[in-house]
């Protein structure tokens, strides 16, 4: 049993995400937090499939992932790139779809394997805001 959200370590938070988003090797999401209104900032894995952009939670119920359903649109920004878009919570089969194809992407085994079902993984899909 989890408890829907697995926390990442120190060194996560503090060294590699940092790293992640200097090394532009991660899209940075920006959402607006929900309880301060303060812009939260978080490297993601965003997945194109068949013409769209998707967002995997491999972390289960984080705080992005609230602040996200909260805020209903978010910026994605790469390299220098940013872009808006409004994010659509997607589920059933269409959601464990997202999911095998992410995991068919990115070595995130081992977040899947502590937390199986795919619900326990929230999955946006990203439509731009023209």
């Amino acid at each position: 049993m989890t408890d829907g959200y697995r926390r990442p370590g120190w060194f996560t938070v503090r060294v590699l995400n940092s790293l992640t988003r200097w090394l532009g090797t991660a899209s940075t999401l920006e959402v607006v937090r929900r309880q301060t209104g303060v812009l939260q900032r978080v490297p993601v894995n965003v997945l194109e499939l068949t013409g769209d952009r998707y967002l995997v939670s491999m972390r289960g119920q984080t705080h992005w992932v609230r602040n996200l359903r909260a805020a209903g649109r978010c910026t994605l920004q790469r390299r220098g790139r940013r872009r808006a878009y409004l994010a659509v919570e997607v589920s059933g089969e269409q959601r464990s779809h997202v999911i095998a194809a992410y995991r068919g992407r990115w070595q995130v085994r081992r977040f899947f394997d502590g937390m199986p079902d795919p619900a326990d993984h929230p999955v946006f899909r990203l439509d731009p805001v023209d």
